[in-house]
């Protein structure tokens, strides 16, 4: 694999070889099994494969979540060297890199981010939309991998590509999970020991969740994840909710529900100063 860390770097890459239009699988580095998962999807299914490392300031509503989050560029490319192949290249940027100006642009995704993490984190979503397509200009790819893990986020960009970059597949990859069901994340390294050992209940308690959708009304159920999530020491619900896939509208009674289609619980929490998120794909049975 080669590592660039320029614009004129990844045209010189394409300029010499003979493939173009890569799968790419955007990273912000940290990385760990779930996002290996990613990189082995698209080298299975292209030719080539792009890798970014670029921890985004723009999507970060929190300066100090920037501040904090993992950075561990050495252990990434250890990591990324044992699956990419010659052609394959990791694109490594600056700031400055991907944002020679200040990005100035406002995206619209209407009730799309108008819920859950739209809601807690302003800003959020137009931050992803402006360093998806600045990347997307930059790597021109084929294929785009995504982990389901950010469901939002995933649906949101599918919304981008459809309306920007039609000749973009915008590819859903399974959560990967610890051994106690956790979803693996970059944020998981920073859990406190006490912690990490209850965040096993957070996937137990969407499994039952989900159960419940055939005997149970939807605020029933949001009280039953409040209070299995909030009876965890320094555990704190900030909001769990179902969805419809498409829309991502909130159902508030299972008579909203169509077997034709499919819903997402979807939940966010801190553990400790940790926020973390996670879902299940539920619905009528």
């Amino acid at each position: 694999m080669k590592v660039l860390t320029t614009v004129k770097e990844v045209r010189e890459h394409y300029r010499i070889s003979v493939l173009r239009n890569p799968g790419f699988v955007p990273t912000m580095g940290a990385l760990h099994e779930g996002h290996l998962s990613l990189v082995a999807k698209a080298t299975d299914s292209c030719r080539m494969v792009a890798v970014s490392i670029f921890v985004n300031p723009t999507q970060f509503n929190d300066p100090h979540d920037l501040l904090r989050y993992p950075r561990t560029l050495d252990a990434d490319l250890e990591m990324l060297s044992g699956v990419l192949r010659e052609n394959d290249f990791v694109f490594v940027p600056s700031v400055e890199e991907i944002y020679p100006e200040p990005d100035m642009r406002r995206f619209d995704f209407g009730d799309l981010e108008r819920v859950m993490e739209g809601v807690h984190r302003p800003g959020h979503f137009n931050g992803v939309a402006q360093v998806v397509s600045r990347l997307f200009d930059i790597i021109r790819p084929s294929a785009a991998f995504f982990g389901q893990k950010d469901f939002q986020q995933l649906t949101i960009i599918r919304e981008l590509a459809r309306r920007e970059y039609p000749r973009v597949e915008i590819i859903a990859c399974p959560i990967v999970r610890e051994h106690d069901g956790l979803a693996m994340s970059s944020r998981n390294r920073r859990l406190l020991t006490q912690h990490r050992e209850k965040a096993g209940e957070i996937y137990r308690t969407l499994i039952a969740a989900s159960a419940m959708i055939s005997d149970y009304e939807i605020p029933e159920i949001r009280e039953f994840v409040a209070d299995r999530i909030n009876m965890i020491p320094d555990f704190r619900l900030e909001y769990f909710e179902i969805v419809e896939e498409s829309t991502l509208k909130p159902v508030n009674s299972v008579i909203e529900m169509s077997p034709e289609k499919k819903y997402y619980g979807c939940i966010a929490l801190w553990a400790g100063e940790i926020r973390l998120i996670d879902n299940i794909e539920t619905g009528l049975r």
